[in-house]
Order: C-alpha cells, then structure tokens, then sequence
C-alpha cells in the first residue's frame, strides 16, 4: 500500500479531506481555464464541455489522492 494512502490508520483523515479537496478545487480551476482558453480561440465556449471536463477532472483528482497525498504523512513516520 502506497506510503501516504488514506486507507491506512495512520493517516489523518480530516487532514487528507482538506488536503484532497484543496487539490480538487485547483485542478477543477486550472481544467475551467484551460477549457476556456481553448474554446476561446476557436471562436465559442462550450459551457457544457467546460463544465463537463473541469468536473471530471476534479473527479480524477480526488481518486488519484486516494494512493497518497505527500503533505498528509502518517503518525508512524
């Protein structure tokens, strides 16, 4: 199991909560913006493809955190 997974007893889960969620809003930011940066030089937003995609994004982010967020160590480390 990897070193800072949520899964292990060791691991504040408060702590990883609020780590997670913190990296869920920026990737969700950063997709918003590279989603409208796109659809704006070729001429039109699409809401529904920004949305969609910033989404799915923070989607991704929240379970890639599952294996391991370096800024939530364990107790036993």
């Amino acid at each position: 199991m990897p070193k800072n997974c949520v899964l292990k007893l060791s691991v504040d889960t408060r702590k990883w909560m609020k780590a997670a969620g913190i990296r869920a809003i920026r990737t969700v930011a950063q997709a918003g913006i590279a989603g409208i940066g796109t659809a704006a030089a070729m001429g039109q937003v699409d809401w529904k493809y920004v949305v969609s995609a910033s989404v799915l994004a923070g989607v991704i982010s929240i379970l890639t955190s599952i294996a391991g967020i370096p800024e939530v160590s364990g107790e036993n480390q």
